[in-house]
């Protein structure tokens, strides 16, 4: 079997097409709009994205917001946000899915089996993304141009979910204007941090798949990971302090540890970086910025028991810490640093913040001489 051959059986099991489609099916739909409606807000949304540029780069001092004709900026729906995801999957995952398929004993998977195999795993990562698909207001891809036959530009693309950013609007009853330029000014950030460092692509990409292959990878160890991850569930259930989320308990060993400890940190340190930008902003840019602030903050504190049990298991409140930590450490080194000091993060991925940093902010101050 060639080279190429074997990369394709390895994505067939995870049958994307499916997975993108069962999204679609089982999204929940969105707020309803009239045609003239949905064409003004992709309109206004492209505006902002476009009028937040120039406020990144006054915030942060990089020189690459001068700059993002290397990337696309996409308003798109829950669907196509589904869709898009299912192809950086697929490019995060190839090593995973290759060491899955290369760690298989005995006979070599039937093409029955294994589309029998992708399609369940399709089916159930398509459950996934439906469900993700109503929660994510926009997202920075990276990989995008880096998935067979991708027509996107080099370094990848911005979406932002139209319904998503609608429903919220109006759920917390604030200026659309004035809440679309707030979620545009976080989302450009996560564009800007990856035109400002270019090596940071290639390297989240090697840690995603050193960690996702050491979790997929060795198909004798996966059920006695699974059956761990279910007691770790019971045991949330009675009242303890979540984790990571019930799918990375299934990391055991140092090495997935330690994978896990520094993509934690330089996921705290982006989505802190954004958080810190788009609340540098007062009045004069976003008149009913508190008012915003204050209510998204309050916001999904009444949640369901089956949404808490969801989020619990995909760990999306352990992301939110994230932007708690990560906006924490980014205004102590700023207060101590000034934003030029911590524009020392882009330089290189030895400049990157532990997760031990991260939580102790002097640490790398002290290690980087500021």
């Amino acid at each position: 079997m060639d080279r190429m051959e074997s990369q394709q059986q390895a994505q067939s099991l995870i049958n994307w097409e499916l997975a993108a489609s069962t999204a679609a099916r089982l999204a929940p739909p969105g707020p309803s709009l009239s045609p003239a409606q949905i064409g003004k807000a992709v309109d206004n949304l492209r505006l902002n994205a476009d009028i937040s540029v120039p406020h990144v780069h006054d915030i942060t001092g990089l020189e690459a917001a001068r700059d993002l004709r290397d990337s696309h900026v996409l308003v798109v729906d829950r669907a196509s946000w589904a869709k898009a995801n299912t192809q950086s999957f697929a490019v995060m995952l190839q090593p995973a899915l290759q060491q899955m398929l290369d760690s298989r004993r005995g006979p070599a998977m039937t093409p029955a089996a294994a589309a029998a195999s992708g399609a369940i795993t399709g089916s159930q990562l398509g459950a996934v993304l439906a469900f993700l698909s109503s929660k994510v207001l926009g997202q920075y891809d990276p990989f995008a141009a880096l998935a067979p036959d991708s027509k996107a530009p080099p370094a990848g693309r911005l979406l932002l979910v139209a319904p998503n950013i609608i429903s919220v609007e109006r759920e917390l009853n604030v200026d659309p204007d004035d809440f679309r330029l707030w979620v545009c000014l976080h989302e450009q950030t996560h564009r800007v941090q990856f035109a400002a460092a270019p090596w940071l692509r290639t390297h989240m990409l090697d840690e995603i798949g050193r960690l996702s292959t050491n979790l997929l990878g060795n198909v004798d160890s996966i059920m006695d990971r699974a059956t761990a991850a279910a007691r770790s569930l019971r045991d949330r259930s009675t009242g303890a302090v979540p984790g990571r989320g019930a799918i990375l308990d299934l990391l055991q060993n140092p090495e997935e540890k330690a994978s896990l400890s520094h993509l934690t940190a330089v996921m705290s340190l982006l989505e802190g970086h954004a958080n810190v930008v788009m609340d540098a902003v007062d009045s004069t840019l976003i008149p009913s910025v508190k008012t915003i602030r204050q209510r998204f903050s309050a916001r999904g504190k009444d949640r369901g028991v089956i949404e808490k049990f969801i989020r619990n298991i995909l760990g999306l409140d352990a992301k939110m810490r994230q932007y708690s930590d990560g906006a924490k450490f980014v205004r102590e080194v700023v207060a101590v640093a000034g934003m030029e000091g911590l524009n020392r993060v882009w330089e290189s991925a030895e400049q990157l913040p532990t997760e031990t940093e991260i939580h102790d902010s002097k640490l790398w101050l002290e290690r980087m001489g500021l």
